[in-house]
């Protein structure tokens, strides 16, 4: 069954993404399918992850537009992945729709909107590079949460706003192992693991996690702990001791406080980004540029 499918792919994946909205997805899953939640007990939010990115431009399909995609709700890699997460984003439909702006000539500036608790860490250093290796300037802007994962994304663009009541932050990355050997027991199940490879059945949760799985487990969360930070380090401009000593230590900030630990440039609301992206284009126009390019298009029109 789909919680099933669910509880077994967060025990495989390293998590950029706040421990509470994994405990929500999978109580959302055990209400809708009268199932058992596997431990995580916490109780859901009411806010539903939304669709996958679409792109749309704000002011209009014309030379100068604003390319904006959303990063809504849990990010995965693959837009398979999402049905499992009752919804969110994908690294790979991020990625087209980037590389869609990136070949529009009518898009000066890309603007990503996210509101999203984090995800899984795959494919989201690499989503990360691309934005940062953008040949045209990408701001993004917390709309209102941008957590873990969203927030590895959202700190390598150019310029990184926080609406007023929005919240940015949680930089770390866990795992979870679960232990069901005394449940089996008590319910008279005896499971008997047949493998080939010494650490094949690592981690397994027939068995409590040993000393040498837990220490593995932890080198995983470790380097991808570092890479985490690295990223934000370079797309925040700080020291990566910053970035683990302050910006929150795993916990998310709220505007004011990100402002001062320069986890953002700004805090402004989503139309306030518009405006001031619009600003910057029409700065950055050659005088003239407008009346020029009417000319032309008369003249080819007449021709």
């Amino acid at each position: 069954m789909k919680h099933e499918r669910f509880i077994a792919w967060c025990l495989a994946t390293p998590w950029a993404l706040m421990p509470e909205r994994m405990a929500a997805y999978a109580a959302v899953l055990a209400r809708k399918y009268g199932a058992p939640s596997a431990g995580f007990t916490h109780a859901p939010d009411d806010d539903a992850p939304s669709a996958g990115p679409r792109q749309s431009r704000a002011g209009g399909p014309r030379a100068g537009a604003i390319a904006v995609i959303p990063v809504h709700g849990a990010i995965v890699q693959r837009a398979s992945q999402i049905d499992i997460c009752e919804g969110g984003t994908s690294t790979q439909q991020i990625s087209a729709a980037l590389a869609d702006a990136m070949a529009d000539d009518t898009v000066a500036q890309i603007l990503l909107d996210i509101d999203s608790p984090g995800g899984s860490v795959y494919g989201v250093q690499e989503i990360a590079a691309e934005i940062a290796q953008a040949k045209k300037p990408v701001v993004a802007v917390a709309n209102s949460l941008a957590a873990s994962a969203a927030y590895w994304i959202g700190s390598a663009a150019s310029e990184f706003f926080v609406t007023p009541g929005g919240e940015v932050g949680s930089i770390g990355v866990w795992m979870a192992h679960q232990d069901w050997s005394k449940a089996l027991d008590e319910a008279g199940v005896k499971t008997t693991l047949v493998s080939a490879g010494k650490f094949k059945v690592e981690g397994n949760p027939y068995q409590p996690l040993d000393a040498d799985a837990q220490a593995f487990m932890q080198s995983r969360v470790d380097d991808y702990y570092a890479a985490f930070t690295r990223g934000v380090a370079k797309g925040r401009k700080v020291a990566v001791d910053q970035v683990r000593q302050s910006m929150g230590q795993g916990r998310v900030l709220g505007a004011d406080q990100a402002l001062a630990e320069k986890m953002v440039d700004g805090v402004a609301t989503f139309d306030d980004v518009v405006a001031r992206m619009q600003k910057s284009i029409r700065a950055a126009k050659p005088a003239g540029a407008s009346r020029l390019a009417r000319a032309q298009r008369e003249i080819s029109i007449l021709g």
